[in-house]
């Protein structure tokens, strides 16, 4: 899936230019996430998936 949006690299990545990070875009109607050194694969969810993932990840840490 190809996104045409502007990506930025998520607070929740390690600092510096580390090829390692979680990138965020918001399109119309979506959120969509991506690993920056796999920018094709991207994965399309809603803010209330994300927070409810966000706040499974929590959970767990």
């Amino acid at each position: 899936m190809t996104v045409d949006a502007t990506w930025q690299k998520s607070s929740f990545s390690g600092g510096g230019d580390s090829s390692d990070c979680v990138e965020v875009a918001a399109v119309p109607e979506a959120l969509c996430l991506r690993e920056s050194d796999e920018p094709g694969t991207v994965v399309t969810t809603t803010t209330t998936g994300l927070a409810a993932l966000i706040r499974h990840l929590r959970r767990d840490m």
